[in-house]
């Protein structure tokens, strides 16, 4: 009874024959990073030159993702066409995603710096999708190498990650119950900026009428008359010449009847 349970738990760590155990731990970036965690996505440390000794240029290196109370079950896909997809993590509890090229991890690649499960809300139906992660967890993540043949190299599993909640509805009531106060009076001191600005329109409105009506008496009394000039036609311009700049054509002056506030 002993041998198969150690057997199982040999299959379960990842301990198969060829597949190299790595002593790399994920996590988060140790830096302060805007958004490192969210309610559905989280960033992980760019593991460089963790598997320079144990992936060749062909390998590529997969995040695997799984709810923390079910990673210890989680078995390696023997192939490629074997990786659990986004799709069935709501049934599954796990899933791979993030396949990258095992060369951009080495020590003479440019830094990735960080990489981001659930931060892909458009893939519908790509493979493999790095879609939002459903909730918050807590989470755990492991680098897969997989090779033509299969796995090949795998990191430990990290520590559990746990995404932000949103807050709970009685939190936000006891909130706005506490603010009533504070948005009735910015209430009251608007409508009175209002109605403050709408009484200086109107007097300012009626002040600017009389103004321009006595302005248009006083030029009334003023006016004279011009005698007729005729307007100056455009003289027609010789073949091959362009149009005339804007503003030479007609002038025509204006009298007092045409000007008014």
């Amino acid at each position: 009874m002993e041998l198969p349970r150690v057997l199982l738990a040999l299959a379960g760590m990842g301990t198969a024959t060829g597949l190299a155990l790595l002593p790399y731990v994920p996590r988060l970036p140790p830096a302060a990073l805007l958004g490192k965690v969210t309610a559905t996505t989280f960033a992980l440390e760019s593991p460089q030159c963790v598997f320079d000794r144990h992936a060749s240029a062909s390998d590529t290196v997969w995040v695997v993702v799984a709810f923390a109370n079910v990673s210890a079950a989680f078995r390696n896909p023997l192939s490629r066409a074997e990786v659990p997809p986004y799709e069935h993590l709501p049934t599954a509890r796990s899933y791979m995603t993030l396949e990258t090229a095992a060369a951009a991890y080495a020590c003479s690649a440019p830094n990735l710096e960080v990489l981001r499960v659930g931060g892909d809300t458009a893939c519908r139906g790509q493979d493999p999708c790095n879609g939002p992660l459903p909730s918050p967890g807590p989470y755990r993540v492991k680098f897969l190498v997989m090779g033509c043949r299969g796995p090949k190299a795998e990191t430990r599993w990290s520590d559990p990650i746990l995404l932000r909640r949103a807050s709970s509805l009685s939190a936000i009531n006891t909130v706005c119950h506490g603010s009533d106060v504070v948005v009735i009076t910015s209430i009251l001191v608007s409508l009175g900026t209002v109605l403050a600005a709408a009484v200086l329109s109107t007097l300012g409105a009626k002040a600017w009428g009389s103004l321009c009506h006595r302005d248009s008496g006083s030029f009334t009394r003023r006016s004279y008359r011009t005698h007729h000039i005729p307007p100056v036609l455009p003289q027609a311009l010789p073949p091959g010449c362009g149009h005339s700049p804007p503003g030479l054509g007609f002038f025509a002056p204006q009298t007092s009847s045409s000007m008014s506030c």
